[in-house]
C-alpha cells in the first residue's frame, strides 16, 4: 500500500489518498464539508471485494456511508492502468438513475462528490452480498430476481445516451479485456494454472480468424457511440442482494451505447453460472423497453462474453471443470457465429 501511495502522491500531490487512517478521513471530510454538525467518526470497514476502485464503508456516532476513489489503477490489479475520470462518470450514472422513480430504489445517494480528489460519497446500502456465489456448483438464483435484474435494465435503456459522457478511455481498457487480449495466440497467460487442460481447450478459439474477426467487429460496434444509456458491466458482481431487495452498483463502465451490450453480458453470465437454459431463453422477452433489440448483436455480445471470462485476465470463481467450461466456450461460438439463441 505504501508503494501504491507514493505512485499516487507523485502523479497527484494535491490530492487526498484515501486509506483506513481515520484521522486522516476525519480532516478530509471536515476541510469537505462533508460531515454533519456534531458527527464524529468511530471506526471504518470494508464493504466488500472492489474489483476497479478503493472503497470503504465509514461509520460515525449518526450514520454510514461509503467512500469510493477512483485511483490510476484497477484495484485488483494495480499492474493495469485506469483512467481516473471513471468516478466522474459514475457519478453522473447516479444522478441520472435519482430521476428516474423506478431506477432510483435500485441504485445508492450520490450525497457528495470531489473531482480533485476522483471521490465520491454514496448512501451506505448496508449488509448486502453481491451475487458472486451464483458460478458455485447448483447455486441457482430465483426467476423473479432475473426478471428484475432484466426489467431494471428495459427501464434503464430508456434514458437517452445523448447528453451523457463517452467514457471512451474506460471502453478502450475494457475493449482490451473483452475483444482483444483474450483471443491473442501467445499472450502470456498460462491458463492451465487456472484449470489443467484449458491452454489446449483455448487454441480452437485464439487460432479461429472467422470467429476472431466476428469479435473484432462486435469490439467496434462496442467503442461507437449509441444511443441509450447502458451500465456498462452488468454481471452477477454488480448486483447487490440487501434486506430491502436488489441493488445495482459500480457503473463506473457506463456509457452511451447499445442496449444488447447490457442484455448480452447479463445472458453470458447466466451460462457461466450455469443457471437453467429456460431462464436463459425468457431473458429476451423479459426485456421492456422502448428499444428494438438486435438477437444477433446481443449473440455476439453475450458469446464474446462467455470466452473472454474463461480465457482472459478477469477470471471469475467458477468450479465448472473443463467439460463444463469447454461446452460454454462451444455454445459462445455457435451464438457469435449463427446471432441465434436457439
Amino acid at each position: 500500500m505504501d508503494t501504491l501511495k507514493h505512485q499516487f502522491h507523485q502523479l497527484f500531490p494535491n490530492s487526498y489518498f484515501l486509506d483506513t487512517d481515520l484521522q486522516g478521513i476525519s480532516q478530509f471530510l471536515l476541510d469537505k464539508g462533508w460531515l454533519q454538525q456534531g458527527e464524529s467518526l468511530e471506526r471504518t470497514e470494508k464493504p466488500g471485494e472492489g474489483n476497479m476502485n478503493y472503497v470503504l464503508r465509514v461509520r460515525t456516532n449518526k450514520r454510514s456511508f461509503i467512500l469510493k476513489q477512483a485511483r490510476p489503477w484497477v484495484e485488483k490489479y494495480p499492474q493495469i492502468s485506469a483512467p481516473v475520470e471513471r468516478n466522474q462518470v459514475e457519478a453522473t450514472y447516479f444522478q441520472e438513475v435519482a430521476i428516474n422513480p423506478f431506477l432510483r430504489k435500485y441504485s445508492p445517494e450520490l450525497i457528495a462528490m470531489s473531482p480533485e480528489h476522483f471521490m465520491m460519497m454514496l448512501g451506505d446500502l448496508g449488509e448486502g452480498v453481491d451475487y458472486m456465489s451464483l458460478y458455485k456448483k447448483d447455486e441457482k438464483v430465483p426467476d423473479e430476481e432475473i426478471q428484475e435484474a432484466v426489467k431494471y435494465l428495459g427501464s434503464l435503456h430508456q434514458i437517452s445516451g445523448a447528453e451523457y459522457p463517452d467514457n471512451q478511455a474506460m471502453r478502450v481498457l475494457n475493449h482490451e479485456h473483452i475483444f482483444h487480449f483474450p483471443f491473442l495466440e501467445d499472450n502470456g497467460m498460462d491458463l492451465d494454472t487456472i484449470l489443467s487442460g484449458l491452454q489446449e481447450s483455448s487454441l480452437a478459439y485464439r487460432k479461429n480468424i472467422p470467429l476472431k474477426e466476428k469479435i473484432t467487429q462486435l469490439g467496434e460496434k462496442y467503442l461507437s457511440r449509441g444511443s441509450v444509456l447502458v451500465h456498462g458491466d452488468f454481471y452477477p458482481g454488480s448486483w447487490l442482494k440487501t434486506s430491502e431487495g436488489l441493488k445495482v452498483i459500480d457503473p463506473e463502465f457506463s456509457f452511451p451505447g447499445m442496449p444488447e451490450f447490457d442484455l448480452g453480458v447479463l445472458v453470458a453470465h447466466m451460462v457461466l453460472s450455469e443457471q437453467d437454459q429456460s431462464v436463459i431463453h425468457q431473458i429476451p422477452g423479459w426485456y421492456s423497453s422502448s428499444t428494438k433489440v438486435d438477437e444477433s448483436l446481443l449473440c455476439g455480445f453475450a458469446g464474446t462474453e462467455i470466452l473472454r471470462r474463461i480465457l482472459g485476465v478477469a477470471q471469475l470463481p467458477l468450479e465448472a471443470d473443463l467439460p463444463a467450461r469447454v461446452t460454454m466456450m462451444q455454445l459462445a461460438e455457435k451464438w457469435i457465429m449463427t446471432g441465434k439463441l436457439n
